[in-house]
């Protein structure tokens, strides 16, 4: 453990959280003359999207791992079982997308033993009566109907400017898989606690076991035909902000006030829901952590509009996450231009703050929701990996063009966040002081490569790029398309 975290925390105990607005540049004055390697970077802030898959996003993009192409033409074909046609994957100019069904069954027939196979009839035998365009059962307009819908689409960069951009000037990360083989809520547990799992006894942490597909929801979400239950789930496992309250690093959840994806009852419409911070959800999943509540760090989450705030006085915390509303989510139906701009946004804000020179970004979508990818993802345990998502890493140590052809998942941001301020300590029930029953240590996993890789700490840091929230298409990937 460095100092500077130290530093910072004793700024936030001993005084209120706006007189640490007076000290924006403790960090950021000795980001690059005091600090080495890894620990140059002082503020980790994870964007988590939702719901594309890597081929969706990226699979034109020159020299990634992308769609398989030869002569000029695909050389990948699925079977359309309700139109008795092959179909290619084809450039999908919509801003709206549906997608198709996305939990751990789905991901079975999906991947189908290795083929890949099963995307279209997935989608075309999702249910037509979703609850709700966020229940991983359903595509996202709530059934394939009469068709494929648009799993086989592509996107590049006359849709994604923005994201091609950054594609361009920072890293891409093309073999990045969802660390679970499953939907949201697992996902988004996940990346808080490298765990997804449900528990008998409240506050016992032996007592919880492994569910990838169905931990305890929130109170108010339906999934499946399932009714809400009404009841608060009680998540008891040990969870990454555990470590981080122990070893004193700051850390803050950012959530975008608007509408959340949870279904207030189990109505055919789904009627809008409030979110904000004070709103735990499947995005939202901290809350509902013993830690959280017994370590009094329930006003850690927060809203997205302190974000801005943090940013600009250069008082962001050493980790952020940073969750969308559905709106901005890229969540099929959401509008993938309104995440776009939403995650310029946030970037652009990063990036004109005091601590963009000690910062590093990792911009991620929680699963691929329905969408078609070529991929075989590698079998870690019984919970992943999942299907290949989109990743882009962006800082002024980054690698500027660079394609990271590793094996990754979100597991690799929890890495690097502990490499880099907890002196490599995982949670690790073995020994992090508070045990539970999880089936390894994610962290550790052979195959998993090193995020660091990504980083240049040698380089002088390098300029933002700031870019406009309401960009003009780029070029096509492919001549003709």
């Amino acid at each position: 453990m460095n100092k500077l975290p130290r530093i910072v925390i004793v700024c936030m105990i001993c005084f209120p959280l706006v007189a640490c607005s007076a000290f924006p540049n403790i960090l950021q004055g000795n980001s690059s003359s005091s600090l080495q390697g890894i620990h140059k970077i002082q503020h980790i802030i994870i964007i988590m999207q939702e719901n594309r898959s890597f081929d969706s996003y990226f699979g034109t993009y020159p020299g990634a791992d992308g769609l398989p192409r030869a002569n000029g033409q695909f050389t990948v074909c699925l079977n359309d079982p309700k139109a008795g046609k092959c179909i290619y994957p084809f450039h999908d100019p919509d801003d709206k997308n549906y997608a198709g069904p996305h939990d751990a069954a789905n991901f079975t027939a999906d991947v189908d033993g290795g083929k890949m196979d099963g995307f279209i009839a997935q989608a075309e035998g999702s249910p037509t009566g979703c609850k709700g365009a966020d229940d991983p059962s359903c595509g996202g307009g709530g059934g394939g109907g009469g068709g494929y819908t648009d799993v086989m689409g592509w996107h590049d960069a006359r849709e994604l400017p923005n994201y091609w951009k950054y594609a361009q000037n920072f890293v891409l990360q093309d073999h990045l898989f969802e660390p679970n083989a499953s939907w949201s809520l697992p996902a988004h547990l996940f990346m808080v606690s490298e765990w997804s799992a449900k528990c008998s006894r409240a506050g016992d942490p032996m007592s919880c076991v492994n569910a990838l597909q169905d931990p305890d929801f929130p109170p108010d979400f339906s999934v499946g035909g399932k009714p809400p239950s009404g009841k608060s789930p009680d998540y008891a496992w040990t969870d990454l902000t555990y470590l981080l309250f122990k070893q004193h690093v700051t850390w803050k959840y950012y959530i975008a006030t608007g509408n959340q994806p949870d279904c207030a009852n189990d109505a055919a419409d789904c009627p809008p829901v409030h979110q904000d911070a004070k709103t735990p959800g499947i995005w939202n999943p901290l809350p509902f952590f013993d830690t959280v509540k017994e370590d009094n760090q329930l006003t850690n989450i927060t809203s997205t509009q302190e974000f801005f705030q943090d940013a600009k006085a250069g008082t962001l915390p050493n980790v952020s996450w940073i969750t969308p509303n559905d709106a901005e989510s890229e969540h099929p139906p959401a509008l993938i231009s309104v995440g776009q701009n939403y995650v310029t946004r946030l970037i652009d804000a990063i990036m004109q703050s005091p601590d963009w020179n000690s910062t590093a970004i990792f911009l991620s979508w929680d699963d691929w929701g329905g969408f078609y990818d070529h991929v075989v993802p590698p079998a870690i345990d019984e919970n992943g990996y999942g299907l290949r998502v989109p990743g882009i890493v962006i800082s002024p140590y980054a690698k500027q063009g660079y394609i990271d052809h590793q094996v990754l998942s979100h597991d690799g941001y929890v890495k690097f966040i502990e490499d880099d301020f907890l002196s490599s300590q995982r949670i690790d029930p073995a020994t992090d002081g508070r045990p539970d029953p999880r089936p390894d240590v994610r962290e550790n996993a052979s195959v998993l490569g090193n995020l660091s890789l990504d980083f240049d700490f040698n380089q002088t840091p390098r300029p933002p790029l700031i870019l406009d929230n309401h960009p003009q298409p780029g070029p096509a990937s492919i001549p003709g398309s």
